[in-house]
């Protein structure tokens, strides 16, 4: 293994530095409540009593408080099609657990919704704070403090760093995520894509449609696409949270089980009573979250996890900002081409090499931190190796030099790009990112009068009107996480890509959300400050001249500053009801910017 790259050294110190004050209270934290929390031992009778009434076959072993009893978070519906498999896994894990001489009871569910399903309707505006109600759920399903270890069951988009951020405020307990896997592939994502730009032109009916969608999201499992729920997976491996290698085993197969199986046997090996104690606070350190960033970089993985990392981060007292992605991506490969910046979709990844063969490739070449803890007993080692079943056993075999296909994946030397896919803008606009691994270089810079909106359902409108039919930069404001929750946009992308495909040039400015799975259409996305308190986008007007410049990192409007200066903000739509949102303002109010990880829960609570 190469000595640490100069520039990934820099960031870390970077990230240690700012994060000195808060992680040292982190840690003090994690130490009290392990030396005088509420632990089982120090539990009333009754209060034990009431803990264990539900079950009357552990209730013996958790009499005697002699072996680990491990608290099961599960985000189970039967809904969203990632989580369904998770239906059977409690009562299997109890068994494991006894086999490892531990219990395991459910401490609690924690809401899961579905992007996909919600995507472009009045639901999408909670899914943001969907992630602070999970952290939440999480900390209330261990606030009874009768576990001395935790198996947290989720997958997709908030799920994963809303598990994470409540599971760290308990870091004293040593933890274990436990994916369920990718549903087997169906229909291909490229092929489903172009059925929404055929429908989009009215070339397709819905009938057209809805079969293709199902085809595409046909069984169990996460979706096959490289967004939002499968680059968690990839940022568990490469923080060491995972049994190494287990985030793209397909659900229903011999290997999924024994990775699941081995889960809870580990997590018994790493509680406080043995020598080999690995508590969650220990594992995510200032290391982990910058091997968390540059997995996701070499990826091309989503930009939702801009929001998600600084903010699980700050849940373990750690400051990461999007300059340390910045400087990480430019030093950083892009190493992968998976849909939605190539033709592959999650299984074939795995096939090619996978998640596994990425981190060996990054810790050969020193890009990557090899000495950060793992909940593995080899350390990050382990991750990059590959597992399967010999016989009956579960086990893990090292990777050859290259991929099984280098179409999509490849080795650092020979990386599609020497860069990661993301970069800064920032301008008279405000300061936003955008994701340009799956962008065409020549679509880097886009230079085009402004169209602006402030509801993405009247840039559907527009669209079908014609109105949109040349160069145009698309402002969709008012979507920040204080105006409306800040919904993902991706209902525009089938349109955008339209007009692009016209021999338009196109471009997006959102101080909202894009999904996970955006793609070639370039996007300035988050931008902070938000239209709503003040945010230049609300100065922007139809027909100024726009430029987008990804090469530069620059995002602006060719206006002259004397004008610019006096000009009023837009004024805001009305807070909207309906579909629960009005249950939401609190967050909305109270949320800070997206650079931070736009959480309200965070913000008031002083991390």
């Amino acid at each position: 293994m190469a000595n640490l790259h100069a520039e990934i050294a820099a960031v870390t110190d970077r990230v240690i530095e700012r994060s000195k004050a808060g992680r040292a209270a982190y840690l003090d934290l994690i130490r009290r409540e392990r030396e005088s929390g509420n632990d089982r031992p120090k539990l009333g009778c009754a209060n034990l009593a009431h803990a264990y009434a539900g079950t009357e076959e552990q209730r013996d072993t958790l009499k005697t408080g002699a072996c680990m009893n491990i608290g099961i978070v599960t985000s189970y519906n039967d809904m969203l099609s990632a989580h369904a498999p998770y239906y059977r896994y409690p009562e299997q894990m109890k068994i494991w657990a006894i086999e490892a001489g531990a219990t395991a009871q459910v401490a609690g569910g924690v809401p899961a919704m579905c992007d996909g399903v919600t995507q472009g309707y009045q639901g999408m505006e909670l899914s943001l704070f969907s992630r602070d109600t999970i952290a939440m759920a999480t900390a209330v399903s261990l606030s009874h403090r009768v576990f001395e270890g935790a198996a947290l069951l989720g997958i997709c988009d908030k799920i994963v760093p809303g598990l994470l951020m409540g599971a760290l405020r308990f870091g004293h307990l040593p933890m274990v995520l436990i994916p369920g896997g990718p549903m087997r592939s169906g229909l291909a994502n490229k092929e489903k894509a172009a059925v929404r730009e055929r429908y989009a032109e009215g070339k397709a009916t819905r009938e057209e449609l809805l079969d293709s969608e199902i085809a595409a999201y046909h069984g169990k499992g996460t979706c096959t696409f490289y967004g939002t729920a499968n680059s968690n997976q990839m940022m568990m491996e490469a923080m060491g949270l995972h049994v190494p290698g287990s985030a793209f085993a397909n659900p229903g197969t011999k290997l999924r089980q024994e990775l699941t199986r081995h889960a809870v046997h580990r997590l018994a090996e790493i509680g406080w009573n043995g020598d080999d104690y690995r508590p969650i606070g220990h594992v995510v350190d200032e290391r982990a979250i910058v091997n968390a960033a540059i997995v996701l970089l070499a990826t091309g993985g989503s930009t939702n996890h801009l929001i998600h990392v600084p903010a699980f981060a700050r849940a373990a007292g750690i400051t990461i900002d999007w300059d340390d992605f910045d400087r990480l991506s430019r030093a950083v490969p892009l190493m992968t081409r998976v849909y939605p910046n190539g033709s592959a979709d999650v299984n074939q990844f795995e096939d090619a090499g996978g998640p596994s063969f990425v981190i060996k490739e990054l810790l050969r070449a020193g890009l990557m931190h090899g000495d950060a803890l793992t909940i593995a007993k080899d350390g990050m080692a382990a991750y990059g190796r590959k597992p399967d079943i010999a016989g009956d056993a579960l086990v893990w075999t090292e990777h050859g030099e290259k991929s099984n296909d280098e179409n999509i994946v490849r080795t650092v030397e020979t990386a599609f790009s020497p860069e990661g896919g993301f970069r800064i803008l920032k301008g008279n606009i405000g300061r936003a990112c955008i994701k340009v691994s799956a962008v065409e270089r020549e679509r880097w810079i886009i230079e085009a009068p402004a169209r602006v909106f402030s509801d993405q359902l009247d840039v559907l409108e527009a669209f079908k009107a014609g109105e949109l039919e040349r160069d145009v930069i698309v402002v969709v404001r008012f979507q920040g996480p204080r105006a409306n929750g800040m919904p993902e946009l991706h209902k525009l992308t089938p349109q955008l890509g339209v007009l692009q495909n016209r021999g338009f040039k196109v471009a997006l400015v959102t101080d909202g959300r894009m999904s996970g799975a955006s793609g070639k259409v370039p996007a300035a996305i988050h931008l902070s400050p938000e239209a709503l308190g003040g945010g230049p986008i609300g100065k922007v007007r139809d027909g100024d001249m726009l430029r987008l410049d990804a090469e530069n990192g620059t995002l602006e409007a060719l206006v002259p500053a004397d004008e610019w200066d006096a000009r009023e903000q837009a004024a805001p739509p009305p807070p909207a009801v309906g579909t629960g949102r009005e249950l939401f303002a609190m967050m909305r109010h109270y949320c800070d910017e997206a650079e931070k990880g736009a959480s309200a829960m965070l913000h008031e609570a002083g991390l």
